[in-house]
């Protein structure tokens, strides 16, 4: 029996994109965000979402993808797909929501040759599908990148 795996989809500059259903607590429209000076380039800012301050990441940003002016930014209905990793919870700014999408694993490959920079280490693989392919995003390679994880103590580290 093949092995399937379901991911919560969403669009980002017209490109496809995953991630685990299982990583991804709820999917919300976009959220007034807090700016937060000195912040690398990627962080959108900060939501409250129901008492618990979480970071936006800019994921066009974070992936090196072509920017959207402030007016076609404000006229654009963006989400935020809230994914959890460790104990840690991030939002990521995506342009549009799709469905959970099971996939065989066997549709299965390394991320496309033509991914460059950035891109290429955040993107785990794809899956190609009937009309287009699936990219499936690292969460923790993003909190990596981002230095979103809690640092260890020297305690921890022995």
């Amino acid at each position: 029996m093949l092995k399937s795996q379901q991911f919560c989809t969403f669009l980002l500059d017209s490109i496809f994109f995953g991630v685990e259903v299982e990583r991804v607590q709820e999917v919300i429209r976009y959220q007034h965000t807090t700016r937060v000076p000195l912040a690398p380039p990627v962080v959108h800012g900060l939501i409250n979402l129901r008492g618990q301050i979480v970071p936006v990441i800019a994921l066009r940003r974070c992936l090196e993808l072509n920017e959207l002016s402030q007016k076609s930014f404000s006229k654009q209905l963006s989400f935020n797909v809230v994914v959890k990793n460790d104990d840690e919870v991030i939002s990521l700014l995506v342009d549009d929501v799709g469905e959970v999408l099971e996939v065989s694993e066997d549709c299965f490959e390394s991320p496309p040759k033509t991914l460059k920079g950035r891109a290429r280490e955040l993107i785990r693989g794809a899956y190609k599908l009937e009309n287009q392919l699936l990219l499936i995003l690292d969460i923790d390679k993003i909190t990596d990148i981002l230095d979103l994880k809690p640092q260890m103590n020297a305690d921890e580290r022995r």
